[in-house]
């Protein structure tokens, strides 16, 4: 069946207007969508409060679900509202969530006390989570439609122009992704706040929300431009129904005394059409190789979850800048771009010219591979890490605390001011205490008199009242030892006004790898003495201000510094070999997959091959979220290899699977029943009517020609 389409409102170059309002919206959308994520799993723990599990568990899950709504959006385009109205219905709801995940990132909205502390965090917790379920809604229900919205604008004859829009589209796509994984980890590094400076998450979720609303308005401004078709059905509710209606027959004629058919779903044939049933055969075969690929993106997911939370324990300085954790994601978009002109420019030819038979699969199966070996990098580079982090749980204060020490101590949390009182307590006796508080966030401690030993988790401190302050998990501390009191500030912290003999902390915290930290030191009568110190991420030093003290120049000189925990030590550079075969994976898998994928199906069922792709995306999420949560494995590194295992497991069953493929030309197949019988076209229509005057169905789904999606679909990976 051939649908004119309406010619286009005006043209430039060649090209329908239309399609720069849609390469617009798509590269805002992009830029929102990646600028928001890349952030997303240090708001976990940073914000939040949440630990590397939780974090990375709900992560997963958001991501899985961005790729379990594209079915839904596909077929309420297809079936209901059309592909323009989809996409500005959902991309309304999608903006509703990035405004509403900025608004949950304002830490000033529920800090009644002004300390910079959140006093409800479950009311951020609730609205980030409706936020992202309105993302995942909006984000999944728009991608299946904008790139099939671009091919409508185009006629027959512009078949060269239709091309270089996909592949402009598709420049897009990556040019959205690389801006805003560089930009949103610079705009959360800067500090903002109404009561008290904090690192302004409002601002790196702010700018992708407005990037959405850009994207909306230049999409609706384009309303009269546009060519749009009419709801012509969802060919995947089609297949669905076809499969469905094969295993129920099947079922029913199970028994021996009914004659047995080639094929499962030639059981199909009492109500379908041939034509219809050979292209679901074609297409279930090429599903069935799609089962072991969600591993694969259980691996490459990760990049935006555990590859992050490992940069924050490394060195990003790289001499003219400093790298954050969550801009490592840009070295993936980057490789991107070289990778693949080299493959196909270079790799790809100097195999053929070698006359090795590198099929489809076969690259897929070295992507997979190749993935595998990122993942044991990873785990190298998480040895080495573990090797040059000081253990900071455990932290020995040496014969600080002297006879005469208070009958009771203090456990104090700095996201929770009020401090846990532990009594009963006898000098030179070891105790251990437990205890939790916010969510998940726990905490233990073991202490003796001499010496005084802290163990805790997250930036815990032990309070002895009004005695010594002993801090677990700092940054930098200060002792008075001078003979009056000092006010001591750095930046927006302030110790407060400290005494003699006694031991003050501060917690700065940073996502800037190396920071140069300047004190200002101030007594009373109005003296200052200013003290610079370079602080490494990571690190803790104690800074002690001597009885000898004295206010003038070169004052900073007598005060001494003492290193008690190093700063992180290996490099983020480490991290780039595990993102070259990550990437170069995902060049050689998921690019060949798709280019796989259409080759093996009939011309009409591209979209249902997409559906099926973007739900091994999901699949691969929910895998990483099982496996957090399950394995609970002491070393991160241990589970890197458990995925990395895994995915060489799940690729060799893949090699096996695809030695036993046979490829095909699914046009010689359709051309087959191109030209049915009008004999056996009758005698089925009359099968069909007596079985409706026989059960009263009315279904009709006898349909021998479909819509051709081929250049709608025709996008890669990363949309």
């Amino acid at each position: 069946v051939t649908f004119n389409r309406a010619p286009p409102r005006g043209c430039l170059c060649g090209y329908p207007i239309s399609i720069f309002f849609i390469v617009v919206n798509e590269f805002c959308e992009r830029f929102s969508y990646y600028g928001m994520r890349a952030v997303l799993v240090l708001y976990f723990k940073y914000f939040l409060k949440w630990d590397d599990d939780l974090a990375t568990t709900i992560y997963h899950t958001f991501v899985a679900f961005c790729y379990l709504t594209p079915i839904l959006g596909a077929i309420i385009a297809d079936s209901w509202l059309g592909k323009f109205k989809t996409i500005v219905y959902l991309s309304i709801v999608y903006t509703l969530g990035q405004i509403v995940m900025a608004i949950s990132a304002i830490h000033d909205i529920t800090d009644t006390n002004k300390d910079g502390i959140p006093e409800n965090m479950s009311f951020h917790v609730a609205l980030s989570m409706v936020g992202l379920s309105l993302i995942a809604l909006g984000t999944g229900g728009i991608k299946p439609c904008v790139a099939a919205f671009g091919g409508d604008q185009f006629q027959d004859h512009q078949e060269k122009q239709r091309s270089t829009f996909f592949s402009i589209f598709y420049l897009s796509i990556n040019a959205g992704s690389l801006l805003s994984t560089i930009i949103t980890p610079m705009l959360r590094a800067q500090e903002c706040g109404i009561y008290s400076q904090q690192k302004c998450y409002p601002l790196a979720f702010g700018v992708p929300a407005a990037l959405m609303v850009v994207a909306l308005i230049v999409f609706i401004i384009g309303s009269g431009m546009y060519n749009k078709t009419a709801p012509q059905g969802n060919i995947l509710v089609k297949v669905c129904k076809c499969i469905a209606f094969a295993i129920r027959n099947r079922y029913r004629h199970r028994y021996s005394q009914f004659s047995q058919r080639t094929h499962w779903m030639d059981w199909a044939d009492e109500k379908y059409d041939k034509l219809l049933i050979a292209q679901v055969k074609m297409v279930v075969k090429v599903l069935f190789l799609y089962i072991p690929l969600p591993m694969f993106w259980a691996l490459f997911d990760q990049q935006g979850s555990r590859w992050t939370l490992q940069a924050t324990t490394m060195d990003g300085d790289f001499g003219l800048l400093t790298i954050q954790p969550d801009q490592m994601q840009t070295v993936n978009p980057i490789l991107i771009l070289v990778l693949v002109p080299i493959m196909d420019s270079v790799i790809y030819p100097l195999i053929s010219k070698c006359k090795l038979n590198f099929t489809p699969l076969k690259k897929m199966t070295v992507g997979m591979f190749l993935a595998a070996l990122a993942f044991i990098a990873a785990a190298l580079v998480q040895l080495q890490i573990d090797v040059s982090v000081t253990n900071i749980k455990k932290l020995t204060m040496g014969q600080l605390v002297k006879p005469n020490s208070p009958t009771h101590i203090l456990i104090y949390f700095p996201e929770n001011p009020a401090a846990v009182p532990i009594r009963h307590w006898s000098p030179g006796k070891d105790h251990q205490h437990a205890g939790q508080t916010g969510g998940r966030l726990s905490w233990r401690l073991k202490f003796s008199l001499q010496p005084f030993t802290g163990e805790c988790f997250k930036s815990y401190c032990i309070y002895a009242t009004e005695r010594y302050l002993i801090v677990c998990v700092l940054f930098h501390r200060f002792f008075n030892g001078y003979s009056s009191i000092l006010n001591i500030t750095t930046g927006t912290l302030d110790f407060g006004s400290t005494v003699k003999n006694k031991i003050y902390f501060m917690t700065y915290l940073t996502n800037i790898l190396y920071i140069l930290a300047k004190f200002h030191i101030k007594d009373n009568a109005g003296n200052q003495c200013d003290y610079s110190l370079t602080l490494g991420f990571g690190s803790s030093y104690t800074l002690l201000i001597p009885s000898t003290f004295k206010f003038g120049t070169n004052c900073e000189k007598s005060i001494n510094t003492a290193l008690d925990i190093k700063p992180n030590s290996f490099h983020m550079a480490w991290q780039i070999p595990q993102y070259f075969l990550i990437t170069a994976g995902e060049v050689v898998f998921s690019v060949t997959g798709l280019e796989f994928s259409y080759s093996q199906a009939p011309s009409n069922m591209k979209s249902v091959l997409q559906a099926g792709w973007l739900l091994t995306v999901a699949v691969g999420n929910i895998i990483v979220l099982i496996v957090a949560e399950a394995a609970k494995l002491p070393d991160q590194w241990a589970e890197y290899i458990l995925f990395a295992s895994l995915l060489l497991l799940v690729d060799f069953l893949f090699a096996f699977m695809a030695y036993f493929y046979t490829y095909i030309d699914p046009a010689k197949i359709e051309a087959q029943f191109a030209h049915s019988d009008p004999k056996d076209k009758e005698k089925k229509k009359s099968l069909e009517m007596g079985r409706k005057d026989s059960d009263g169905n009315s279904n009709s789904d006898r349909k021998s020609s479909y819509t051709s999606h081929n250049e709608k679909k025709d996008v890669q990976s990363r949309m």
